[in-house]
């Protein structure tokens, strides 16, 4: 069975989730215009999981002035790979991949094994900072704002998820935030979005190939991610408040 087939069940309030959605991003986009013809000052950061698809082809529709950024950690599963190339290559927004730099990830790997994430909690997340945080920083130089797939549905620490959240010198805006899974593939059905293929095969939360595993039916949304460790611990720091983030070892 599809993840489509498995998921598509919209919420009784979908049509107003979706008109919400479409709202925050249009006022988040004319908000954060580029200044005099220059880059806008929003990006997305897209992972590209059933969420980040949607919001892309809701910024591609209504044709707003957002650019779309993809981490390319270097540990993507191979369907998010071709993924990641036929989307950059069909979106009308521009969207920019960003790796890891080579010589961290050299002598990262060289240091302490091509899997050191399975070892500790702390070298799991120098790898994540490695592959992921420092590529963030430069995706979200120079922007103001930036837009991500986060739902209140997803996990007990995101259960109070805003729609715009400006506690951060960055606003995050998250306007799926309302949204339920099974508004997610509604409109992926409904709008015959492209989608990895990997949500078929049960990951409904798609990261780096190591760190992101199938989930049985009554699993939580995330629990296919870090499987190994503490829930309380499994963030990569996207999603951290910068206090947190700023304690993540670097090694």
């Amino acid at each position: 069975m599809s993840a489509i087939e498995l998921n598509a069940r919209p919420h009784k309030d979908y049509s107003l989730h979706l008109a919400e959605a479409q709202g925050v991003l249009s006022q988040a986009a004319a908000q954060y215009a580029g200044m005099e013809g220059g880059a806008p000052r929003i990006t997305q950061a897209s992972s590209l999981g059933a969420e980040d698809v949607v919001i892309s082809h809701i910024v591609n529709s209504l044709k707003l002035d957002v650019e779309i950024f993809v981490l390319e950690t270097g540990r993507l599963h191979q369907q998010t790979l071709e993924l990641m190339e036929q989307f950059k290559a069909s979106s009308r927004a521009p969207v920019i991949i960003y790796k890891p730099v080579e010589e961290a990830v050299v002598q990262f790997v060289a240091k302490e094994g091509l899997d050191a994430m399975y070892k500790s909690i702390d070298l799991r997340k120098a790898c994540c900072n490695i592959r992921k945080m420092e590529p963030l920083d430069r995706a979200l130089k120079g922007k103001e704002a930036w837009i991500t797939g986060l739902r209140r549905e997803q996990s007990g620490a995101r259960a109070d998820v805003p729609l715009v959240d400006v506690s951060e010198k960055r606003t995050k805006i998250n306007p799926l935030a309302n949204w339920t899974w099974g508004d997610v593939w509604h409109y992926i059905k409904e709008h015959k979005v492209a989608y990895n293929p990997l949500h078929d095969a049960f990951f409904p939360s798609i990261g780096c190939e190591p760190c992101t595993r199938a989930i049985s039916l009554g699993e939580d949304f995330r629990s296919g991610r870090w499987w190994w460790e503490d829930e309380a611990a499994k963030e990569c720091g996207l999603h951290v408040k910068s206090a947190e983030v700023s304690a993540l070892p670097v090694r």
